[in-house]
Formats: C-alpha cells, structure tokens, sequence
C-alpha cells in the first residue's frame, strides 16, 4: 500500500473516530443512561464473544475426535495389510520350500 493509501485510511479512521464521540456527546439521552446503554450493549457483545468462542472450542473438539479415529482405523488397516504381507510371504516361501526368514 501506497504512502497516499495509508495517509488516507488514517483520516478515514480519525474521522470515524471523531464521528462517533461527536454522536455520543449530542446524543438525545444523558450521560448516565447512554452510558449505560454502552455497557449493556458491551456486555452483549461480550457474551456472544463468549458464546462463539465455546461453539469453536466444542467444534475443534468434535474435529480432533473424528481426526483421531480416522487415524486410528488408519492404523489398524495399516497393521492389518502388513500382517496380511507377512503372512502370505511365510506361506509363499514355506511352499517353496525354501528357508523362512523372520519378519
């Protein structure tokens, strides 16, 4: 981003922010209640913070769980397959006749 953009971007801000105390301060109600009415409407926004974060925390859970069990039949079809392996080499070379080597 160019000098000119951020430059730009700052005022925008700046401006948003002088905006928004010039509302509060000509707001229609008194201090105390709009300064109440900001707290509630933080504590709101607080408790779906908290709400949303515990939904991922339960969802990220629920990933891990199913990651771990996709990998655990992984696993045993792994072991499965080399035990399969070894076991048609025993008997391959047993029906040749030849010496077993141990796997």
């Amino acid at each position: 981003m160019s000098d000119r953009d951020s430059n730009s971007f700052g005022w925008f801000l700046a401006g948003l922010g002088f905006g928004a105390l010039v509302g509060i301060l000509y707001a229609p109600r008194p201090g105390n209640e709009t300064r109440d009415a900001l707290r509630s409407k933080a504590e709101e926004g607080r408790e779906v913070l908290r709400n949303r974060a515990r939904q991922a925390r339960e969802q990220a859970s629920d990933w891990v769980d199913r990651g771990r069990d996709v990998l655990n039949q992984q696993k045993e079809q792994f072991r499965s397959a080399y035990e399969a392996g070894r076991q048609a080499y025993h008997e391959t070379t047993a029906a040749e006749g030849g010496g077993s080597k141990n796997l």
